[in-house]
């Protein structure tokens, strides 16, 4: 994300609000759950762009709440429109975590949470907790989804209070490539068990 500095001179020169640079970071779409079982972004759908327009595409998670206690929050691509969201995927996942008692601290591999040339959804965060004020916040990017060269890569870190009485902080670190050379034009995310409230963002960021 580029930023870029103002000085007084620099300011009282700009005769047009557009003559601003808007940076390299766009707004694409906001999708919000309410008590929903999905959240699909479909290129071409309600306004969403998820093709060539962008090199590098940016999920923000912003207070995904459960209805069910003890479930995961996942996530897989579509190269169909939506018709179908089962790529197959080769991931990685890692976390960090400490308790708030401070009984336990860790960083370690999860076996059972990768996948190794899977069509199965994506785990983004395990155990998470639906206590009113337990939520996950995170983002993920999705490298290049229109190529028809090259695999899909992604990278995810999420941060979760874990479900039960230990009010563990885990900070999530997943990433892997989706195994297929065909334009990935949808991204659908959802729980393991239930439905779930919270908004994604989907971002485009440009001149990379």
């Amino acid at each position: 994300m580029s930023l870029v500095k103002y000085n007084n001179n620099s300011i009282s020169a700009v005769t047009s609000a557009a003559s601003i640079p808007s940076g390299a970071m766009t707004l694409i779409k906001t999708l919000t759950a309410s008590s929903s079982s999905t959240l699909s972004f479909v290129n071409g759908s309600s306004d969403v762009v998820l093709d060539s327009t962008y090199p590098i595409y940016v999920f923000k998670f912003i207070n995904i709440h459960p209805a069910t206690d003890d479930t995961n929050f996942l996530f897989n691509m579509s190269a169909d429109s939506g018709s179908n969201y089962n790529v197959t995927k080769t991931t990685t996942f890692f976390l960090s975590e400490h308790f708030a008692d401070n009984g336990s601290t860790q960083l370690a591999y999860q076996t059972a949470k990768d996948l190794a040339q899977s069509t199965d959804f994506q785990s983004l965060m395990h155990d998470l907790g639906n206590a009113n004020d337990e939520n996950l916040g995170g983002e993920m990017f999705l490298y290049n989804p229109s190529s028809t060269t090259f695999v899909k890569h992604f990278t995810a870190r999420t941060q979760a209070q874990y479900f039960n009485a230990s009010n563990a902080s885990f900070d999530n670190y997943i990433a892997g490539y989706g195994n297929t050379t065909s334009a990935i034009n949808a991204v659908q995310f959802k729980m393991s068990s239930g439905n779930f409230d919270g908004k994604i963002k989907l971002y485009g960021i440009k001149d990379s």
